[in-house]
């Protein structure tokens, strides 16, 4: 069993970096032929990282209340559902202050968890984690690619795209932002390669050139959809009784397949949802897609962020 989870955690961590690096790649190639004003391929690459994200999300119910009686499902869901609304409104009624809440949470979430996922492949090869190198990874892990992207010079004309209000978020502290990273980056990777872990130090690499090269709506989608879910959706396969019987037959396939085929009907129910939305603004629906869907997406993260907390620290603890 743990040779077909160790399977699936090395298979995920090279799709994640391979899926960065190519969208590094297919930035600058892009960037070059149609110009660095071109938005229309930024848009796609986007909506494309940002549906295979969706689905992770749509488990924690299964995860947090395994065997709960329908009435307590229901209930949980209703809550779950209830944050989420919430916190679309607080987005979109305070749109930069919303904004600045979810930079802080989404580079806080994404650090602990993707740190998680290499203590939980550290445990299936055997190898102890320590606490230095383990949040050494978290901070820059987190940090990289949430915040270097909203601040580099490429930000305002996609900021501009997704909402015109959001433009000077930083309210003009961009540089220090970009310093204050930059030593975070450093710092982890100084600590990552004297503990010798250096597959970490290429993570660390990888998310920088990400956050460098590529336009930061295409870095944080990619960021989202190819690396964080992906790797969030490998650890629930622990946790799934699908996936643990697939792993039993050594199946990692089926294992990785079954805690991502019910999340499924989520990124339908998002699309229609940010559709409807879109539908009862006053404003052109192509204007307001990308902007309600990434609304809708750093709402649903507040939710998700707190039933994974205890996940999260369990992996960290062990």
């Amino acid at each position: 069993m743990d040779t077909a989870k160790l399977r699936t955690f090395s298979r995920v961590r090279t799709f994640s970096s391979g899926a960065v690096a190519l969208a590094i790649v297919l930035s600058l190639l892009f960037s070059s032929w149609l110009g660095s004003g071109s938005l229309n391929w930024q848009v796609v690459l986007a909506v494309i990282a940002l549906a295979i994200g969706i689905p992770h999300g749509a488990l924690d119910h299964l995860v947090t209340l395994p065997k709960a009686k329908p009435l307590k499902m229901a209930f949980f869901i209703a809550i779950y559902v209830a944050i989420a609304l919430a916190a679309i409104w607080a987005i979109l009624q305070w749109n930069v202050w919303g904004f600045i809440g979810v930079v802080i949470m989404s580079a806080t979430h994404f650090g602990i968890g993707d740190s998680a996922f290499i203590s939980e492949l550290d445990r299936l090869k055997g190898r102890t984690s320590s606490p230095l190198p383990v949040w050494a990874y978290a901070s820059a892990g987190g940090a990289l690619p949430v915040a270097i992207p909203l601040v580099n010079s490429r930000s305002t004309e996609a900021l501009e795209q997704v909402n015109s209000n959001l433009v000077n978020w930083h309210y003009g502290y961009d540089a220090q932002i970009q310093m204050a990273v930059a030593a975070i980056a450093t710092i982890s990777l100084l600590v990552l390669a004297s503990r010798k872990r250096y597959r970490d130090c290429v993570d660390i690499a990888l998310l920088a050139a990400l956050a460098a090269f590529a336009p930061p709506l295409v870095a944080f989608a990619v960021y989202f959809g190819c690396w964080h879910a992906m790797r969030h959706t490998a650890r629930l396969t622990s946790l799934l009784p699908a996936s643990i019987a697939a792993y039993e037959r050594e199946d990692s396939g089926a294992a990785f397949g079954k805690a991502v085929i019910p999340g499924l009907p989520a990124l339908f129910g998002t699309l229609i949802f940010v559709a409807l939305l879109a539908g009862f603004s006053r404003d052109d629906i192509t204007d307001q897609f990308l902007w309600l869907t990434l609304v809708t997406i750093w709402a649903l993260t507040v939710p998700h962020m707190i039933v994974t907390a205890k996940l999260d620290r369990a992996a960290l603890k062990n």
